[in-house]
């Protein structure tokens, strides 16, 4: 990737965004490499009816399957391929989860996730924390306009702003909500920000013109006023990750903390829905500690439909742009051309991208001295292993 304002650091990682110099972006990837044990790392599952509109994400193949992903992900990035699962890993187009990345890691790093689950179908067979009553279930598409009650938006804020104000150490938070990249849409659309050929997907050709119809159904259905509150928006048609990310991100900022957002448009959409709440004076303040973390295999899409080359990072330069602000990306190095496994090579070629942290996790692996050649190499085994569980369980 070429263009004044990318700076290719050292160790490979990828930094990206309007009006940051090099000293700024060494500083802040020095802080992440000071701080990395001693991070508080989330993974926030949610259920929206969203994600069973057919066609509409690849977070598993089939409406059915994709009610399970959020929690096999989990239960992969928590006990690796080789243990036994309640939950099978839903069948993908192409690809294979990314919770395998960010299971590699984890490890490598020696850290594991604090769970927050909200609005699934299953009750999650690991230890977990519930900001609200498990048989809520999953938001309400959001092409209704009513995607939750505005309630239990506000109950799942001031849960995740508690978790965050005590925090005293970094944040990492990460996300497994199949949909959620469409849900991001209609937020961020219904903030004035205009992302039109600029979400991503886990499709190889993420579904614009679908996503763009329900996002214009959904809003229509609203009936918003003119600059709706953060949780009006996330009422109409968001999700439930939205608002337990956005109050433990407020929170931990509160008390102070570096904060590293993985994930991509998601992540962003949440920013978003954060700086909509912070008056204006305060929000150059706000975002100096918060990083979005990434894959590359997300900064180097080309959307087809989309003139702009690179585009999550011409969506993270809008939003910087509608706060007016400088949001700093960095996106991890590793790449999967020499893996000896197809499903990963699928990466290179546009399928699955991003999710369950693996951009964030990797990145902080890669900074704290994985080398490519060993996380390709971890990366195979562990696909091997997966592949070896599966088989044992058909015969």
């Amino acid at each position: 990737m070429k263009g004044e304002n990318y700076v290719l650091l050292p160790s490979g990682v990828l930094a990206f965004g309007e009006g940051f110099q090099e000293k700024d972006i060494d500083e802040r990837v020095q802080r992440w490499q000071e701080n990395i044990s001693n991070t508080a790392f989330f993974l926030i599952l949610a259920g929206s009816q969203t994600a069973e509109i057919d066609g509409i994400s690849a977070a598993g193949a089939t409406a059915v399957s994709r009610r399970y992903t959020a929690v096999a992900d989990a239960e992969l990035l928590l006990r690796g391929p080789n243990l036994k699962k309640r939950w099978p890993l839903p069948p993908l187009p192409a690809g294979v989860s990314p919770a395998l990345i960010s299971y590699v890691a984890s490890r490598f790093l020696k850290i594991k996730p604090t769970i927050i689950s909200a609005g699934l179908l299953q009750t999650p067979p690991f230890t977990h924390l519930s900001l609200e009553s498990p048989d809520k279930g999953p938001a309400r598409c959001l092409s209704s306009g009513r995607a939750m009650e505005r309630i239990r938006v506000e109950l799942l804020i001031d849960g995740g702003f508690k978790i965050g104000k005590k925090l005293k150490k970094s944040l990492l938070i990460t996300e497994c909500v199949p949909g959620g990249t469409s849900t991001a849409f209609a937020v961020l659309s219904g903030l004035g920000i205009n992302v039109n050929g600029l979400i991503s997907g886990s499709h190889r050709n993420p579904p614009s013109e679908l996503k763009t119809k329900l996002v214009k159904q959904g809003l229509e259905a609203a009936k918003l006023k003119k600059n709706p509150s953060s949780v009006e928006l996330m009422a109409a048609v968001g999700d439930p990750f939205q608002p337990i990310a956005v109050g433990l991100l407020m929170g931990a900022r509160e008390s102070g903390q570096e904060i590293l957002l993985g994930g991509g448009c998601q992540m962003l959409a949440v920013l978003a829905l954060a700086l909509n709440e912070i008056e204006p004076g305060s929000r150059s303040e706000f975002v100096g500690k918060i990083t979005i973390g990434t894959t590359s295999w997300l900064v180097d899409e080309s959307l087809s439909f989309s003139e702009n080359s690179n585009s999550f990072i011409h969506l993270m330069n809008h939003v910087a742009n509608f706060f007016k602000v400088k949001i700093l990306g960095l996106a991890s190095g590793y790449r999967f051309n020499d893996s000896s496994q197809k499903v990963l090579r699928d990466y290179e070629i546009g399928y699955v991208k991003e999710g369950v942290g693996a951009g964030a996790l990797s990145l902080l692996a890669q900074i704290k001295g994985l080398a490519q050649k060993e996380m390709i190499e971890m990366c195979d085994k562990e696909v091997g292993n997966l592949f070896k569980s599966n088989n044992e369980k058909n015969l």
